[in-house]
C-alpha cells in the first residue's frame, strides 16, 4: 500500500489534530464492498483502503458506464438547466456577479448558466476527457486534482463543489485551501450527503451514498464546525436542496422514456418535503447543502 496515502487516513483530521480511526463495517451497498472506517471522537468517517483517483475517473465514468457513476449530462442539459438557474438565484442572494468557481465542474454546464447570469466561470476538473469539452466552451478550467491546481488567492466571489467534497482526500488541506482561494465575503457552497439524517442512519451499512469514489462522508454539524474553524461566519445548511421543487421535477424530465415516467414526480414530491423535516433535532432524510460566507 502507498504510504504516503496510508498517512491521509491517520493524519490529516479538519477539525481537532488527529483524527482516531477504527473500523466501522464493510458496506453493504451493491456489491462494493467498502471498508469504511469512523473517527471516535468526531464520528467522521471514511473509506480506506480505495483505488486511486486516477483509476476512478475515467471516459466510463463520465459517460455513464461504470456502475457507480451518473448519466452523461450533456444529454440531458437542457432539463438541468432548470436546476442550475434555480441554484444560481440563490446564490445571487449572496453574489451576484464576480469570479465564480466550479470545483468538478465535469462538461461546464453549470458555469456556462453562471456566465448567462453575468459571472465570470472558471473551473476545476479532475477529468482531461470532460475538461476539454469545458474548455471548448471558452471557460478556464485547471485538469487535475483540486489540491494540484494552481488557484489565485484571494480570487473567487464564489466558489462550488456539488456533490464533490466527498471525493477528495486531505480534507484539511481541501478546507484551507478553500478559504485561500475564495475573497472575503466570497461564499462556499457545498453538496454532499448528511450522515446525521435519519435516512442514512436508518440504511446504515447499506446506505446508497457508499460509493467507490465517496472516500470521506460528512455530516451537517461536522461541516459548520469545520468551516467555523476556518473563519467562515454565516452558514446556512439547507436540508434537501437549496431550490424549489418545480426545478428539480423539470430536470427530472431528461430521464424520462414514457409519459408513465410522471408518476416518480410522487416520490420526488414526498422526498422534497420530507427532507424539510425533523425528528429528534435531525432531517429525516440525508441530503443537504451548504452555504458559508468566508469573513
Amino acid at each position: 500500500m502507498d504510504l504516503s496515502r496510508e498517512e491521509v487516513i491517520r493524519k490529516e483530521c479538519p477539525t481537532d489534530g488527529l483524527c482516531s480511526w477504527e473500523s466501522l463495517y464493510v458496506s453493504e451497498f451493491q456489491d462494493f464492498h467498502l471498508q469504511i472506517r469512523i473517527c471516535k471522537n468526531c464520528g467522521f468517517q471514511a473509506q480506506f483502503p480505495r483505488p486511486k483517483p486516477e483509476e476512478l475517473y475515467t471516459e466510463d465514468y463520465y459517460t455513464g458506464k461504470e456502475g457507480f457513476t451518473y448519466r452523461d449530462e450533456r444529454l440531458t442539459e437542457k432539463y438541468d438547466r432548470y436546476v442550475w438557474f434555480a441554484r444560481l438565484k440563490n446564490i445571487s442572494k449572496f453574489k451576484s456577479s464576480g469570479n465564480f468557481l466550479d470545483i468538478g465542474c465535469s462538461f461546464g454546464g453549470f458555469l456556462q448558466c453562471a456566465r448567462e447570469k453575468g459571472f465570470s466561470p472558471f473551473g476545476v476538473e479532475i477529468s482531461p476527457y470532460s475538461s476539454e469539452v469545458a474548455k471548448s466552451r471558452g471557460i478556464e478550467v485547471w485538469t487535475g486534482q483540486f489540491l494540484e491546481a494552481d488557484l489565485p488567492e484571494n480570487f473567487f466571489d464564489v466558489v462550488t463543489m456539488i456533490e464533490v467534497i466527498e471525493h477528495l482526500e486531505n480534507p484539511r488541506e481541501v478546507f484551507d485551501k478553500l478559504s485561500r482561494i475564495l475573497k472575503p465575503n466570497g461564499l462556499l457552497v457545498l453538496q454532499t450527503a448528511n450522515f446525521e439524517g435519519w435516512q442514512a442512519r436508518k440504511a446504515g451499512v447499506k446506505y446508497h451514498y457508499y460509493l467507490p469514489g465517496h472516500v470521506y462522508y460528512y455530516s451537517a454539524s461536522l461541516i459548520h464546525k469545520i468551516l467555523a474553524k476556518r473563519g467562515f461566519r454565516k452558514q446556512i445548511t439547507y436540508f434537501g436542496v437549496d431550490f424549489p421543487l418545480l426545478a428539480k421535477l423539470l430536470k427530472s424530465r431528461g430521464s424520462f422514456s414514457s409519459w408513465k415516467d410522471y408518476g416518480k414526480w410522487f416520490w420526488t414530491a414526498l422526498y422534497h418535503f420530507r427532507s424539510k423535516l425533523k425528528r429528534g433535532g435531525y432531517p429525516l432524510t440525508s441530503s443537504m447543502v451548504h452555504y458559508a460566507v468566508k469573513r
